[in-house]
């Protein structure tokens, strides 16, 4: 059946319920954004079919195809209403996320020092598909403490501040963690690899402050004009991805029980009051432990490379996921809902005032760190009062080549040769990575931040651009 998106207004599309559809499916984007997106956007129509769903299927404009739920999906579940949780909804990088660090000097303070910070970083970040970390565990029982603990454990063991909790989500640790829940692959999977990058589009990157929009809000943040910047992107690594295949094998094989059906069997889902949908949440919040614990492993890595090479001191501006199943309680037809909020490819972006935001920042809205591709940029926006898509938004450039497709296009050492002529320095573990992860794979960012602002979902704080980047 042929797919028709009514256009509500320039960045918001709507595709009305047909056969199975529960709800209506709302895209945000714009015209030139939504080229080549049908297969992302059958899977938004796919995920309509949900039991329980409440609102809309949303997306994102960086959508793309995913599994199950398109990259740029949001979906909620109404919990007391048979509402499920579907692990395609999280993904397979449970937590992958995005951690902003504050210098406090600019970039012509810095300039000097850069060569031995990028050599420092290259020599100091685990990265790449295999096992290494920066931080050797013990043994499971201190595997367990991550899982447990999160951030908030890192912190505790000397490999951080206390700003670094409370400028993280949820205060560094997602509650109601069950390591019960974690297979014994997962854990052995994920020991050897705390405090890593991993590989694909997982980077870290030196950063200055090109632009500020709203000063008032920046200066809040910790950003000024100019400033150095390090911009983390990783997740939970192989842990988390074990963890979805397993759960996404358990639900599959429960849904009968449950008289569900789905158009997709990558949407296995089970409701989340059972025992197979509280054990993935418990499983997935130990996983998201697992990647806030990794970021800030990496961040105290980071600074220390900083303070050695360039005397520099680096602050947290905001830890934030965007690949999460959250029970957040919402209003739906005027009336308040606990609901089980699927965020893949999409950030959280709470307004002002939010109970859960940090009280020095509260007033001005939730940071949201959208990380760009090599040689463009990234933004910091925040989170604006009446954000729709129960308050989500963008999450990144998003992805139009595949990763063959992309290598086809460029060699990995001409692309570094163009980005170290364009100032840029590049550390990557290999060339072919590199040239997977060449910008023209992606949509414009800045294009995607302008329709999420303009869509109502953000609004835009600062632009930041690379000095250099260590690449998985």
């Amino acid at each position: 059946m042929e797919l028709t998106l009514v256009e509500e207004n320039p960045y918001r599309f709507r595709i009305e319920p047909r056969g199975d559809m529960r709800v209506p499916g709302i895209v945000f984007a714009s015209h030139d954004l939504l080229e080549d997106a049908e297969k992302s956007l059958e899977q938004v129509v796919n995920v309509a079919t949900l039991p329980g769903i409440v609102g809309a299927s949303y997306a994102m404009p960086d959508i793309h195809w995913g599994y199950g739920f398109p990259i740029g999906g949001v979906a909620a579940t109404d919990v007391d209403d048979g509402g499920v949780v579907s692990p395609g909804g999280v993904g397979f990088d449970i937590s992958c996320g995005v951690r902003l660090l504050a210098a406090d000097g600019d970039r012509r303070s810095l300039w000097p020092a850069l060569p031995d910070v990028m050599d420092g970083l290259d020599r100091a970040i685990p990265r790449g598909a295999g096992p290494g970390g920066v931080w050797h565990l013990s043994g499971p029982g201190e595997l367990e403490r991550i899982l447990d603990g999160g951030s908030r454990y890192a912190v505790e063991r000397g490999h951080g501040e206390e700003r670094d909790l409370t400028r993280c989500e949820d205060g560094g640790a997602v509650a109601d963690a069950d390591g019960a829940q974690v297979s014994g692959r997962a854990r052995e999977r994920g020991l050897g690899q705390v405090g890593s990058l991993g590989s694909a589009n997982h980077f870290l990157e030196v950063q200055q402050v090109a632009e500020v929009y709203d000063e008032r809000v920046a200066a809040a943040f910790g950003l000024v004009r100019d400033q150095v910047c390090v911009m983390i992107h990783c997740g939970s690594r192989g842990l988390g991805h074990q963890i979805c295949t397993d759960h996404v094998r358990a639900m599959d094989r429960a849904m009968n029980r449950y008289g569900i059906t789905v158009p997709d069997r990558q949407l296995a889902c089970t409701p989340v009051d059972s025992p197979e949908g509280r054990a993935y949440l418990g499983a997935m919040a130990a996983a998201a432990n697992y990647g806030r614990a990794n970021r800030q492993l990496l961040s105290d890595a980071t600074r220390r490379i900083f303070h050695r090479a360039a005397r520099t001191r680096l602050s947290l501006v905001y830890d934030v996921s965007h690949n999460l199943a959250k029970l957040e309680t919402h209003t739906v037809d005027g009336a308040r809902r606990r609901l089980c909020v699927h965020r893949k490819g999409a950030t959280r972006a709470f307004p002002p005032w939010h109970r859960e935001l940090p009280e020095d920042i509260r007033e001005f809205g939730q940071p949201v760190l959208i990380p760009g591709t090599m040689g463009t940029a990234s933004y910091v926006l925040a989170g604006v009062p009446g954000g729709d898509a129960f308050h989500s938004t963008c999450h990144g450039a998003g992805r139009v080549m595949s990763r063959h497709q992309a290598a086809r296009t460029v060699a990995g050492k001409e692309l570094r040769a163009r980005l170290e002529r364009g100032g840029i320095a590049v550390r990557p573990r290999s060339l072919r990575g590199l040239a997977e992860e060449t910008p023209e794979a992606y949509k414009d960012v800045s294009a995607v931040v302008e329709a999420s602002e303009g869509a109502g979902l953000c609004r835009t704080v600062a632009r930041l651009v690379p000095l250099g980047v260590v690449k998985g």
